[in-house]
């Protein structure tokens, strides 16, 4: 006689704290390998972030779905979108998922999950767009015709909506891995990914203004960042350790995002950068004055957290790059990522090959580098097409001679 299998609904609570808002804890009971039960818990969120019971209740639906994994057919036809989020989030976010909690051991040791960075971007988007307007929908019931007109009605940027789509699609993915869904609607969807602007990139005269109105350490930190493409996260992330002033080159290692200590995006972003000499001096001299040079120490320490932490990257932009950058007289929408952008610019200006681009911006593949990060600048393109026209008209004395 065969044991009927059992639909486990697990127990969702609400647990006061001494300080701070009470939270909604979720507990089930899970079957181990040797067949033993083991009690699990998961913090789902505080009573600001879900108010009733039967808000928390559906945040929990798709863990419930998880933890049963007989799950009835006719009831995966019923899975709404927002049930579809907080799975991908649990299984595909877990830094999102468990971000009031301790990530369990597994999921800790899985280097090849989303990066922080990502994960939260991603958490953006789905939280402003995508939810607000998908997620009492059914899971068959999304339709790419609708998604795409919702698309064109949004005040956003080609990019931008492009990415909410790419984000959609990849929701489907994941339900179609599952087997919560028998096709993807989202790759019929049609959305243009063209910018509407060009990245400003500076040039090498804006770049010395810039500098010369900047104090320390913001200045190594943008001489720094132009002269090496890193990301601002691995910029502010750096820790005197990482760098070797006699091998010349800094190990990146980390990225701190929103304060948010995690690992690089990617192999390629964990590949040392190399450090020219003069480069390396500007460091040292940075570090023989700073208040924090041990090799524990972030490079670029704030000293309002007492070197705990780095700069926050906006607040010191806002505070110094910012006004750096008016008194330089420099226009346009400028950020910390133009300085990556710069950084790949001149070096194809300075005629470096794409595949050393490409290793020094520490990006997977090539195509990346060559289609975002690099452009070519005018001075650059008249050249180019000053060559070609004297190889097509004759010179100039010849045909006067001719005359």
């Amino acid at each position: 006689m065969f044991r009927r299998t059992r639909y486990q609904q697990g127990s969702l609570q609400r647990v006061e704290r001494k300080f701070g808002p009470a939270v909604w804890i979720f507990r089930w009971r899970e079957t181990q390998i040797d067949g033993s039960r083991k009690n699990r818990n998961v913090l789902i969120g505080t009573v600001d972030e879900f108010k009733t019971e039967s808000e928390a209740q559906k945040a929990v639906d798709a863990l419930r779905i998880t933890i049963n994994e007989q799950t009835p057919r006719q009831q995966l036809k019923e899975i709404s979108f927002e049930t579809l989020v907080q799975h991908y989030r649990h299984h595909e976010m877990p830094d999102i998922f468990y971000r009031k909690g301790q990530l369990p051991a597994e999921v800790a040791e899985d280097d090849n999950r989303k990066s922080y960075a990502t994960q939260d971007t991603y958490e953006g988007y789905l939280k402003k767009w995508i939810l607000p307007r998908w997620k009492s929908y059914r899971l068959p019931d999304v339709k790419a015709v609708q998604v795409e007109q919702w698309l064109k009605s949004l005040p956003l940027a080609p990019g931008t909506k492009a990415k909410i789509r790419n984000i959609m699609s990849a929701l489907y993915s994941h339900a179609l891995r599952w087997e919560w869904a028998t096709h993807n609607p989202i790759t019929h969807v049609r959305q243009s990914a063209k910018r509407r602007k060009i990245p400003v990139v500076l040039t090498i005269e804006q770049l010395k203004a810039f500098l010369s109105h900047l104090k320390e350490p913001c200045r190594t930190a943008v001489l720094l960042d132009a002269s090496s493409g890193l990301r601002v996260g691995e910029l502010l992330g750096l820790k005197w350790g990482d760098v070797d002033f006699e091998k010349l080159e800094v190990n990146v290692t980390r990225s701190v995002v929103k304060q948010k200590i995690t690992r690089c995006k990617t192999e390629a972003s964990r590949k040392p950068v190399p450090l020219d000499a003069e480069l390396a001096d500007v460091l040292l001299n940075w570090k023989l004055r700073c208040a924090y040079p041990q090799p524990g120490d972030w490079v670029f320490a704030s000293p309002k957290t007492k070197g705990k932490q780095p700069y926050w990257p906006g607040a010191l932009f806002r505070a110094h790059l910012k006004p750096a950058l008016k008194a330089a007289e420099i226009p346009g929408d400028v950020g910390w990522h133009t300085l990556r952008h710069t950084f790949g610019t001149l070096m194809k200006a300075n005629g470096e090959d794409i595949k050393t681009i490409q290793e020094l911006l520490r990006h997977s593949n090539y195509k990346v580098t060559a289609d975002t990060y690099t452009q070519a600048i005018t001075p650059t393109k008249r050249a180019a097409q000053t060559k070609l026209v004297k190889m097509i008209l004759p010179a100039k004395s010849a045909v006067a001679g001719r005359n």
